[in-house]
Formats: C-alpha cells, structure tokens, sequence
C-alpha cells in the first residue's frame, strides 16, 4: 500500500523511468515523515516532561549526580531545552501542515538538539558521569544522550535531504 497521511503529499516526486518517460512515483523517504513527526511530537513531550519532573515533583529522580555542580549545570538548561521543545513542536506542525516552513524548523531542532547533547556528553566525560556507581543512572544518562543525537542527526538529515520535495 502507498504511504499516507500528513507527510506523505509532501514526499511525492516526479520520477523518470527507464524508458526515460515520466511517471508519477513516491520518493523512498515518504514513510519517514510520518515516523519523524512521531519522534517530534515525543521528544517535545518527553522534554517537557523531564522539566516537570525536575522542578515540581522530585529532581532525585532524573540526577545522574547528585552534587551542587551538576544541579548547577542541570539548571543551566530549561530555557535551551525550552528552545530545543518548540522546535520539537514547530517542526512536527510544519510538517503536519504540508508547511515549507518545515525546512527551517527541522534545521533549528535538529541543530539545537546536537548543540545540547554536545554540552551534555562534554560535562558527563569531564565529570564522570559516565563512571557513576548508580548503574541505572549511567544507562540512563547514556539513552538520553544516544536518543538527543539520533534524533538530532535523523531530524537534520530528513529537513536538507527533503528540502525540495518540502519547500516546493
């Protein structure tokens, strides 16, 4: 069956057959719209989430550390991540929408969520966050890190490798 749903119009391309005709075709990449709008919409809510955790119910519960510095650099974060969120959001709307604005908007998310992992990844070697006795800590330390720069790759890779098929 051909892909369908918010994206799929977008993926739609002009191919040319070997007889050198025209037709009408799907690009290879039209199923990962729809599964990157999904990651979106979760690394929004997950972001959000994580926040919430941190500040209304109990930060012991996401602490890799627990030491006034890392609490420092942890609350160095929220208006970044507040950044990275709506980039999250925008983007996945954009793409909903069909919108070219797309483009921009996964470029910002899938930067932005690089950047901060970069930061995150730097502290964690530099403070031995990594080699932490709390084993679950460090696991989940280390998904965090993998999923902010799988997600950020796959975002930036999907915006400029779909940019015409997303823009026109």
């Amino acid at each position: 069956a051909a892909p369908s749903g918010p994206a799929a119009a977008a993926a739609a391309v002009v191919v040319v057959g070997r007889a050198g005709r025209r037709r009408a075709g799907r690009a290879a990449v039209s199923d990962r719209p729809r599964a990157l709008i999904v990651a979106l919409w979760i690394g929004f809510a997950v972001t959000c989430a994580y926040w919430l955790v941190w500040f209304f119910v109990d930060r012991e519960l996401l602490a890799s550390l627990h030491t006034p510095a890392y609490y420092a650099f942890e609350n160095a974060f929220p208006l970044a991540d507040a950044w990275l969120a709506l980039g999250f959001a925008a983007s996945a709307r954009a793409l909903q929408r069909r919108r070219p604005i797309a483009v921009f908007w996964l470029l910002v998310t899938g930067s932005a969520s690089l950047y901060l992992a970069s930061m995150d990844i730097l502290f964690d070697l530099e403070n031995g966050v990594y080699a932490a006795p709390d084993r679950s800590a460090v696991i989940t330390e280390l998904v965090i890190n993998a999923a902010t720069v799988a997600l950020g790759v796959w975002t930036l890779r999907q915006g400029w490798r779909n940019r015409a098929r997303l823009v026109g």
